[in-house]
């Protein structure tokens, strides 16, 4: 069921000057004595022109704010604990408690005043030009030899949904056929990517668990086998903190480049869920037994330059001149002989593909073991997001 009045609707609406006089309209309503039944439809009708998702979370938010405007603190019963997405509705509107219908009212007119300018000056600001079309969730671009696969989804941290595992498995394909020398994965934004959307586990109907899990182990498989696959060298620019997936494929790349104020972290036990990405394999491998099981079992989160002396990044770059000093190598790279750069590449890999692939497929088989375990887990997590501060 979507999120009822307030955030069932989120299409495009009128243009940035319509939100902007409509956020102006809430503000000059809004009175000592709090907002009005008025104002609140205003906010509601409002809601729907947002033009940018402003996530879950927030969706969340909006709803419990509406539901204690509409009819009061929480009384129905609490819903299953595998009705994911009623349940993260029910708590968030039980965690307001008893809070009056006027005060939930005036914060969610204010809320929704906040996204609206919010809103407004992000569409102003100019989009990717280079953004090619048949990518919805990247920008993919090729210049001076280099294929660059950017993950453009930077209002969510570039949290990995399923049609983004597609639309990279869908690039490097695409890559690996072209006339680039080297292919670049980065991120748009603060973060390069936080991991999987858990977002991803919240649209399951009950009982379809198993199947479902499945599905997202064969997706995931044949995800991580692209990277061992892919016949060229792979660079992996670290601009921010990654999480997950992102991390654990790590060990499959030719060269990570990193941030010095990037961060890398595993929470596969706080959720429930055991390493993919070949991690339980290349980790050990890379940085010793020791120091891998206290990234994939205990969750240490690395600094850039941890990473780098345990092996798993290649340099780290101060923050300040990442860019700059990153572009200039890989574009010197990128003048070295192409046929013989990849017959390097195929030379490294082609003596542990098989072993590769076989771990991929073990790692896959546990994973779809974990959801009956990992549901509620998932389900904290995704309200709390406390993995991400």
């Amino acid at each position: 069921m979507a999120l009822a009045g307030a955030v069932r609707c989120w299409r495009l609406g009128a243009g940035p000057s319509s939100l902007q006089m409509q956020a102006l309209s809430l503000h000059m309503s809004k009175t000592a004595m709090g907002a009005s039944q008025k104002d609140f439809e205003s906010a509601m009708n409002q809601v729907k022109l947002l033009k940018k998702d402003p996530g879950n979370e927030v969706k969340l938010k909006l709803y419990a704010l509406y539901k204690q405007t509409t009819e009061g603190p929480c009384n129905t019963p609490r819903p299953g604990v595998f009705d994911l997405i009623n349940k993260a509705k029910w708590d968030a509107w039980n965690a307001l408690g008893n809070l009056p219908k006027e005060t939930a009212r005036q914060n969610y007119v204010d809320l929704v005043s906040d996204l609206s300018s919010s809103d407004s000056s992000s569409q102003v600001k100019p989009e990717a030009d280079r953004k090619q079309p048949g990518y919805e969730t990247l920008v993919v671009t090729s210049e001076d030899s280099i294929t660059k696969i950017m993950m453009n989804r930077p209002a969510k941290k570039n949290a990995l949904t399923i049609q983004m595992y597609r639309e990279i498995m869908l690039a490097l394909e695409a890559a690996s056929k072209d006339d680039s020398t080297i292919i670049v994965l980065t991120g748009n934004g603060d973060y390069y990517s936080s991991g999987n959307d858990l977002m991803n586990f919240m649209n399951i109907p009950p009982g379809e668990m198993e199947k479902e899990a499945k599905n997202g182990a064969i997706l995931l498989r044949d995800f991580v086998g692209c990277f061992i696959d892919f016949p060229k060298p792979l660079v992996a620019v670290i601009n921010g903190p990654a999480i997950g997936i992102s991390v654990t494929i790590l060990g499959l790349f030719d060269l990570v480049y990193a941030s010095d104020r990037a961060t890398f972290h595993t929470p596969f036990t706080h959720l429930g869920q055991s390493p993919e990405g070949c991690s339980s394999y290349t980790f050990p491998k890379i940085m010793g037994q020791a120091k891998a099981a206290e990234m994939l079992m205990f969750g240490k989160k690395l600094t850039a330059r941890e990473a780098c002396a345990q092996g798993l990044v290649t340099e780290v770059f101060p923050d300040s001149t990442f860019q700059k000093e990153v572009w200039t190598r890989l574009k010197a790279y990128s003048k070295l002989p192409r046929n013989t750069l990849h017959i390097s590449k195929q030379s490294i890999r082609n003596l542990e593909k098989e072993k590769l692939h076989a771990v991929n497929a073990e790692e896959n088989s546990v994973l779809q073991e974990s959801p009956p375990k990992c549901g509620q887990i998932i389900l904290t997590q995704v309200i709390r997001n406390h993995y991400l501060k």
